[in-house]
């Protein structure tokens, strides 16, 4: 750390006897003279036993901790919440998701910040964990990494690959007709074999991607598996890195720029990433201080193409994608086609061209999970921006491979997740229908849950192509299909998502990035005289704070976008 912060801190510590308490406190801790001229490091340590995502974060916090005391620090342990995004998924505890990455991030900047750190190391698996404890780094602004918790490997079944969208997807055939409850169980059963996040490119294994594109974890760090052993070595490693980064005062608002955002953004669309990183990446770029807009999102995808073949709507899970040559061979190839920011600084100090260095021009003909720019899956990227009457601010779809890009059909009007699934299950939901799942986006919700079980179940029901759904809610990474999310402005605050009527007609075109209402203006004038605010879900506690602060999803639904 700067010679300078480090002398203040040992003099505040340790000169005069109005000091002593502050001294006395740390020597309980077993603090030596010595120790107060050592960077004081703080370990982020998001472990927990709620989700098989963070259960397997103490061996990473461990072998953290124990660099950084041989590498001449001392570090701080404090700890983080998560909320189990699969676990709480159809309840009302997925309204505290969202919420959960403000919590995180206000933890992590309030223990940085109130113990004057010199730096921090952020460990994280479920989907909020990053982006929380990124927007925590950048606020506190000092050097800091993120090391992800590594993904799950894949349970197995008669030969077969499975994971946690397995499931929901398995309880829509079952809902069917088209899988009996013991094949379901058998499912349920083998879908997740142990620690680690769920596998495909959803939401965790997205943001740690882009968290590696953009600087601030180590090359490879994103895709190791976290029951192998170098995901452990690579968070030793990490701490060793921050510790050098600390001693050049290399902070995290120093790495993450708009340049380096757009890398991260670029890596999302290659990859084929999850529509949340829209949002948290909003998210981001304020607490960094970064001018960027869901536009830009537009602007990235329209140059770079998707280059991996992942699920959810691929054939791959992120093991694959690491043995393939992960995160830095998608990079190089966008590197050498013009399509990343190479003079963009990294945690370990050499810039991102500098790191692929020495790396093959083309991954390996042995493998199908990462292609080249020529032979690219799509010429374009796949998280699109819709805009439209029902969408005057912007909204988030996965556009690529729908068998259905363009769709005009009657809405089907759901003002909770529960009476959709429902519907759903019961059969009542046909093919050409266009579901509204609305108040649920940040305000509404509160808190902006995930639409997994819908979306699976109508996959499970095989209508997954020929039924749309919108909402003002947020999906899983792991859905796919004819699905618009993060509708702004939200149904709550009188977007015109509130306004629709079951049967009005809905056009959702992926080609002209369009979502409208096909209502004339002047029935839509009427109506709004008619409506009416919802009273809040919540009046206390959190969730009452979230839904009163929260900014649009269009700006990252943000709480201090004052």
């Amino acid at each position: 750390m700067p010679e300078e912060k480090r002398r203040l801190r040992s003099a505040h510590i340790t000169q005069g006897a109005e000091r002593a308490p502050n001294r006395s406190m740390y020597y309980a801790l077993g603090y030596t003279e010595e120790d107060f001229s050592k960077p004081m490091v703080g370990v982020a340590n998001g472990h927990s036993t709620i989700t098989p995502c963070n259960s397997g974060l103490q061996k990473l916090a461990d072998a953290a901790i124990a660099a950084i005391s041989a590498g001449g620090g001392n570090a701080q342990v404090f700890g983080t919440p998560t909320i189990s995004d699969g676990m709480a998924m159809g309840t009302e505890g997925m309204k505290y998701s969202l919420v959960s990455r403000e919590v995180i991030a206000d933890c992590v900047e309030t223990c940085v910040q109130g113990q004057w750190m010199d730096g921090v190391l952020v460990i994280g698996g479920c989907d909020k964990n990053m982006p929380g404890g990124m927007m925590g780094m950048l606020r506190a602004n000092v050097p800091g990494i993120y090391v992800y918790g590594g993904t799950i490997l894949p349970g197995r079944l008669d030969g077969k690959d499975l994971n946690i969208v397995s499931v929901f997807e398995a309880v829509g055939e079952n809902a069917a007709g088209r899988l009996s409850n013991q094949e379901l169980k058998r499912i349920e059963l083998h879908a997740i074999p142990g620690p680690g996040s769920c596998g495909g490119m959803y939401t965790a294994n997205t943001m740690s991607s882009a968290f590696e594109a953009m600087g601030m974890s180590l090359p490879y760090s994103s895709t190791m598996a976290n029951v192998h052993d170098e995901k452990a070595a690579s968070a030793a490693e990490s701490a060793r890195v921050l510790l050098q980064a600390i001693k050049n005062d290399l902070k995290a608002r120093d790495i993450v720029t708009r340049e380096s955002i757009e890398n991260a953004v670029s890596v999302i669309m290659a990859i084929g990433g999850s529509t949340n990183a829209v949002l948290h990446f909003l998210a981001i770029a304020h607490a960094a201080g970064v001018r960027w807009t869901i536009d830009d999102f537009e602007r990235v995808r329209k140059k770079v193409p998707v280059l991996c073949d992942l699920k959810p709507s691929g054939h791959y899970l992120a093991v694959d994608f690491h043995r393939a040559g992960g995160v830095p061979m998608v990079m190089k190839l966008l590197l050498d086609a013009g399509l990343l920011h190479g003079d963009c600084m990294t945690i370990t100090g050499q810039t991102v061209a500098q790191q692929l260095e020495g790396l093959p021009d083309k991954p390996s003909e042995d493998q199908s999970v990462i292609r080249t720019i020529d032979k690219a899956l799509y010429a374009q990227g796949h998280l699109a921006i819709l805009k439209g009457n029902l969408s005057t601010e912007g909204c988030v779809a996965k556009i690529t491979g729908l068998k259905t890009p363009v769709m005009t059909g009657p809405a089907r009007v759901f003002n909770d997740e529960q009476s959709a699934l429902a519907a759903i299950l019961h059969g009542s939901i046909k093919a050409g229908d266009i579901m509204v799942l609305r108040y649920l986006g940040p305000k509404g919700g509160p808190g902006m849950p995930e639409m997994l079980a819908p979306t699976s179940a109508l996959i499970g029901a095989g209508l997954g192509d020929s039924v749309g759904l919108i909402t003002d809610g947020r999906f899983s990474g792991g859905t796919w299909g004819m699905v618009v999310g993060h509708v702004a402005p939200e149904a709550a605050v009188g977007g015109c998502i509130a306004l629709v009527e079951e049967g009005d007609s809905i056009t959702i075109d992926a080609h002209q990035q369009l979502l409208q209402l096909n209502v004339p203006d002047e029935e839509l004038a009427r109506r709004r005289e008619h409506w009416t605010p919802p009273q809040p879900r919540y009046t206390r506690g959190v969730q009452a704070k979230f839904a009163f602060n929260c900014s649009s999803a269009s700006t990252g639904a943000v709480l201090d976008n004052f």
